[in-house]
């Protein structure tokens, strides 16, 4: 017993039809010999490149096993199917039942996208934000200027500590003279 991974792109107009035409694709798998142990639904993506006139694909991917004797046969039944655009069956050392790259590629553009959006959502409520008006830019203004003339405390400090020393120095000067 061998073990495959079995991608599949179907036609994307099957997509009302969809459930029914797996169930019957997995009882065409079971009937040659091989195991399912897992089945990723992809979903509808775009092609590279058109084939026939899709530009589209459903893809599917099974993770299977079983014996090679039956793989031509299996190859045979996905040739002459209809809703099969293109398939790919791959041998493989072990069956991985972790999501596929085109399964991760989904949700991280989809991460990226709700990002995106939630970026524009911020932007907009920066945008819809009330401007003030004139007469609130000089309350603000006749604000910053009391601020501005007010120091802060810590060259008040050395200020008041200079002229401290300064009076010192008179007094000395007026003992000694």
């Amino acid at each position: 017993m061998n073990h495959y991974e079995l991608t599949l792109i179907l036609n994307p107009d099957l997509a009302s039809k969809f459930d029914p035409y797996k169930e019957h694709f997995e009882s065409v798998l079971s009937q040659l010999g091989f195991n399912i142990h897992y089945c990723e639904n992809v979903g509808i993506r775009e092609l590279a490149y058109t084939i026939g006139i899709n530009k589209k694909g459903h893809y599917l991917i099974y993770q299977l096993n079983g014996d090679p004797a039956n793989i031509n046969e299996l190859e045979t039944k996905i040739k002459y199917d209809n809703s099969v655009i293109r398939h790919l069956i791959l041998k493989t050392d072990t069956v991985t039942e972790s999501d596929s790259f085109l399964t991760q590629d989904t949700k991280e553009a989809k991460k990226r996208a709700e990002e995106r959006a939630h970026e524009a959502k911020l932007k907009a409520q920066v945008q819809q934000q009330p401007k003030p008006t004139p007469s609130e830019t000089k309350v603000d203004e006749s604000s910053s200027e009391e601020k501005k003339d007010e120091s802060p405390s810590g060259e008040e400090e050395s200020s008041t500590t200079e002229e401290t020393t300064s009076e010192k120095t008179e007094s000395e000067n007026e003992e000694q003279a």
